[in-house]
This record gives structure tokens, sequence and C-alpha cells, in this order.
């Protein structure tokens, strides 16, 4: 068993032996080859024509001086390259910036899309505090919508503006609509100094009706848009007032020119206090709900001075058939009872939680302005029927008989 065993080793020490030898054989065959190679370039050095191993020979110029202007320019080439390697590496990080800005803002916006697309109604107090207005509607509020697109497409929607927006709204469009047909006629049925006259009730009508639609649709975009337009809904409710007055003051003090228009700057510098105190910041917030409701309250009995005024000087038969004061009073009762309702906040005081959407104080307000508008046109048009039935002025007796004459 031993002398197997030495015999095998001697074996393995004889194969490595000769491996190391043709290994070693193979190394000297090698070296001779590259000594004769680079034996024979050397030779070229005397004609003037060297070409490193691996290199091409029309790339190498026949003058020196070249070639050492060549190893300038290869070295300047270089150096350009490094020094615009910062710039090429800034210029490639602005460009990954910028892409990163552009997906996070197309994120941005798909996240917005959908979150306009899926809102949902919530309570009361989960809406942030600009938001929140009246406590006694639990459920069914907008959340904040930080979009205009999303705002009117609330439109659709129900919720407990649902229903301000929508009376307001087609109340704009139908005084829009008589407005226009009115204006329209030609001068053989109505004179311009009607059309003007009207002019003043219409705009006040369409304006106070359209921005009042515009903030109980767009209240809820942000904190900043809900006060704009809030001050722009009361500067509306002011020009209603004034131009309510405007056809009334005219007809009724038609013959009258000094008391007219002393009644009308007194109409005019009050509703521009109003309009000035509207535009106050925290005049919309909810504990001035009765400051508001008083100071248009305030403003719109302002009238019954002049009213009183006409009722002793031509007396209550005159004043009824003349002056319309039965719808005269009858507006006058719509709109205090809407303010009373407003600043009430009733019904939903008494049914907390069961007026959200419907029926509750602000929506009967809004339903009360579009009623007592029309019947103050209502009036104001008979007053114009019969002004102008009694023709020019004339002296006291004379209008007297062809009064009766009418009646």
């Amino acid at each position: 068993m031993m002398s197997y065993l030495y015999s095998s080793l001697a074996q393995r020490e004889t194969e490595v032996r000769e491996r190391r030898q043709r290994s070693q054989s193979l190394s000297d065959d090698l070296n001779f080859s590259i000594d004769h190679r680079f034996l024979d370039e050397d030779s070229s050095l005397n004609e003037g024509h060297f070409v490193p191993p691996g290199t091409p020979e029309e790339n190498v110029p026949l003058n020196p001086d070249s070639q050492i202007e060549d190893s300038d320019e290869v070295d300047f080439d270089n150096d350009v390259v490094d020094m615009s390697f910062p710039a090429r590496a800034a210029e490639q990080a602005e460009h990954l910036v910028r892409r990163v800005l552009e997906e996070a803002e197309q994120a941005e916006q798909l996240v917005r899309k959908v979150w306009e697309e899926a809102w949902k109604v919530c309570h009361f107090s989960s809406l942030p505090r600009w938001l929140q207005d009246n406590d006694f509607l639990h459920m069914g509020h907008r959340p904040p919508l930080p979009s205009f697109s999303a705002c009117f497409g609330s439109i659709f929607r129900i919720h407990t503006e649902t229903g301000n927006i929508w009376t307001h709204l087609l109340g704009c469009l139908m005084f829009i609509g008589v407005a226009l047909y009115f204006l329209t006629r030609p001068s053989e049925q109505i004179q311009w100094q009607e059309k003007l006259v009207f002019t003043a009730f219409f705009a006040g009508a369409i304006l106070c009706l359209g921005m009042s639609f515009a903030f109980h649709t767009v209240h809820c975009h942000s904190e900043k848009v809900g006060k704009l337009f809030s001050k722009l809904d009361y500067c509306g409710i002011a020009l209603l007032i004034i131009g309510s007055f405007v056809p009334w003051l005219y007809y009724g003090f038609y013959c009258e020119f000094q008391y007219k228009l002393i009644y009308l700057i007194l109409v005019s510098i009050l509703g521009l206090a109003a309009i000035i105190v509207s535009l106050w910041d925290k005049f919309s917030e909810p504990r001035f709900r009765s400051l508001r409701a008083g100071v248009f309250m305030g403003f719109g009995l302002s009238g019954v001075i002049p009213a009183v005024h006409y009722l002793v000087a031509e007396g209550w038969v005159r004043a009824i058939y003349h002056a319309s004061f039965g719808w005269l009073c009858l507006m006058g009762s719509l709109y205090i009872i809407g303010a009373l309702f407003y600043a009430m906040r009733v019904p939903e005081r008494f049914f907390p939680g069961k007026c959200d959407i419907w029926f509750h104080s602000h929506q009967i307000f809004h339903i009360l302005v579009i009623a007592a508008a029309c019947v103050h046109y209502h009036g104001i048009s008979e007053m114009a029927m019969s002004r102008l039935t009694l023709g020019e002025c004339v002296d006291g007796a004379m209008e007297d008989d062809q009064f009766m004459y009418i009646l």
C-alpha cells in the first residue's frame, strides 16, 4: 500500500515538472517574437516614420513639430471637456428637477380632479371655522372646494346651499328676461324716461340676485374668496333697496322736483353708508347676523319717511290708487318678514337637524326677497300707468278732476 502511494506521488511530481518546463519554453518564445517586432519598428525610425503599436499609419504625422502641436490640442480639448463637465452636470440636475416638478404638478392636478369628483357632504363640526355659519344645520354641508370648477359643479349636487343657489339664480334669470322685454319695447309704447327709471330697479334686482347666487356658489372655495363674495352679496342688497326707491320716488313726487331730489339724495347717502358697512371684514361673521339684518331693515324702513309725506299731502285715496301704497306696504312687509326669518334662524332653531337641506331660514329669506321684488315691480308699473294717464303736471284742482274722472 505504501509503495503505491510513493509511486503516485512520484508520478504527480514528474507531471508538475513537465508542465513547468513547457510554460517556461512558451514564455521564452513569446519574449523572442516581441523583441524582433520592436527591432523591426526601430529600423523605421531611421526613415522618420514611427508607428506606435495599435495606431493607424494615416493618423501619425510625418513632422515631429506637428505631432507636438497635435498633442497640445488634445490636451486643450481635454481641459475643455474637464471644464464643461460641471456645467453639464448642473444642466442635467436642473432638467431632472424640472421633470420632478412637472410630475408633481400632474400628480397634484390628478388628485385635485379626483377630489372634485369624489367629495362628499359633511357634518357641521367637520367644517373649518370660516365655513361654520349656522350651527342649527347639522348635515349636508359642502367641504372646502379649492377650485371654481368644483364650486360651480356643486350647483347640481344636493347640499345645504342648493336651495339658496337655485332660488336666486332662477330669480336673476327671470328679472333679466323681464328687463330685456321691457327695455326693448318701442318708444310708442314706453318712453325712454320710463325705461331709464325702471332700469335702476332692474339693475338693482339683477345685481342683488346675481351676487347672491355667486356668493352661495363659491363661498366654500376659500376663506379669502368667501369674504370677497360675501361683501359683494351685501352690496347687492343695498343696490336693490336703492333701485327700488328710485321709481317710487320718481312717480310719487312726479310734480314735486324739490322733494324728489331731496329724497333721492337721502336714499343715495344711506345706500352708500350701507355699502361701506358691508365692506367691513367682520360684517359677515355669524355673531353679526342681527347687525346685518338691522342695517338693511333700517335702510328699507327709511322709505317710511317719503311714504308718510305723500300720505299726509295727498291723502289715503290717492295714496292707494295713485301711488300703489298697498303694494308698497306688501313689499315692505315681505322684506321685513324675510329679514326676521334670517336673523332668528327660524324654523331650524326649533327643529335642529331637520331643515338641513330644504326650508331653512335662508331659503325662506331668498324666496321672500324674490316675492317682494316682484310685488314692487307690479306696484311701480301701476304707478307709471296711473301717472302717464294723468298726463303732464297741472295745478292741483285740474289734477284732482282728472283723477276723479279716472276713478
